[in-house]
């Protein structure tokens, strides 16, 4: 097998965020389910973008963020995602650019008239999101976009969730996950949302069970829906049962991997201050994915996963704003070469 020229290669929605502080009265007034996240049209989401107060825009998309987050690292981190050809599609491209994230554009521009995604987080008092996206250009990925030779050069291709609502992402995803099989590279999914997991369940566990994905990230809400059970040691054990690596988190309280009869359980790191939840989970998993590519211990994965989802709830936006590699190092997680 090759040197990977890539850690990671992320694959997922590419969405401009839109994020805007409410309190919780709003999300009621709106019929909203505090901290999911639910598809909407254009109308719906203008009409939502009408009724906040002062908005973030900035680029995010789950796997968006955690490509960003092994970047910032010091990984190599590769990414793949529709944008149009448009004033938010071109922002995104130079934002994942310019922090260190192989991204090309050329190929991977929607059909004309589509715009680029666009998600209205509403982040309340207590730091949580609530979603509501408009996929837009993200529908038309195809398996025309996924590039093999990209796919091959990476040491773990990694996938959210979401990418299962479009037909034609979906059959992207599962070309990306054979292609990387065949090179003997690892895949990771994660699950991206409990509703997501209803929708989407029986085969969900098929890509786990059938091997096609080895590596699966999910919080301990997503990983209950998915194994249809209110005890979270009963959905650890099945996870354990059907993945070759589960990754779990549970906000405060941390997070486990279990690997065959191995447990792992690692603590939340500490902050001073929850701001927005938005991309907890997504740099958490950037931060794993970048000691997984380089053979540390599932301990120190998940430290730095933390080290990572620690730092982004105490900011807006779901980006890290500051070098994670500079901490990692400051915590004497990772050793300066």
């Amino acid at each position: 097998m090759t040197e990977p020229r890539f850690d990671v290669v992320a694959i997922g929605n590419a969405i401009f965020d839109i994020l805007a502080h409410v309190e919780d009265d709003f999300l009621v007034r709106e019929q909203l389910v505090k901290g999911s996240m639910r598809l909407v049209d254009g109308p719906e989401s203008a009409r939502l973008y009408n009724r906040i107060g002062q908005a973030t825009r900035m680029s995010g998309g789950s796997a968006g963020n955690t490509a960003a987050a092994v970047a910032s690292l010091g990984g190599r981190a590769a990414y793949i995602g529709k944008v149009a050809d448009d004033e938010t599609g071109r922002a995104y491209a130079h934002d994942m650019r310019g922090i260190g994230v192989h991204f090309d554009i050329g190929p991977l521009r929607a059909a004309e008239g589509i715009p680029t995604a666009t998600s209205v987080i509403l982040v309340t008092p207590d730091g949580e999101r609530t979603m509501n996206t408009n996929l837009s250009a993200c529908q038309e990925l195809t398996v025309d976009d996924i590039d093999p030779d990209l796919i091959r050069a990476s040491a773990i291709t990694y996938m959210e969730g979401y990418l299962w609502d479009p037909a034609k992402a979906k059959e992207a995803f599962r070309y990306a996950a054979k292609v990387a099989k065949e090179a003997g590279r690892r895949v990771a999914l994660t699950l991206s949302d409990s509703f997501c997991v209803d929708r989407y369940r029986e085969e969900f566990l098929d890509l786990v069970r059938s091997g096609a994905v080895d590596t699966l990230f999910a919080n301990e809400h997503e990983l209950k829906s998915l194994y249809q059970t209110a005890d979270l040691n009963t959905a650890l054990d099945a996870l354990a049962a059907d993945a070759h690596l589960g990754v779990v988190t549970m906000g405060a309280q941390g997070s486990v991997s279990v690997r065959g009869d191995e447990r792992v359980a690692v603590p939340a790191a500490p902050v001073d201050e929850i701001v927005d939840l938005t991309g907890a989970g997504d740099v958490f998993a950037g931060g794993y994915l970048f000691g997984l590519a380089a053979e540390m211990p599932l301990k120190v994965c998940a430290d730095l996963g933390h080290l990572a989802g620690g730092h982004v709830i105490q900011q807006m936006g779901p980006r890290p704003q500051a070098s994670l590699r500079q901490m990692a190092l400051d915590a004497g997680l990772l050793i300066e070469a």
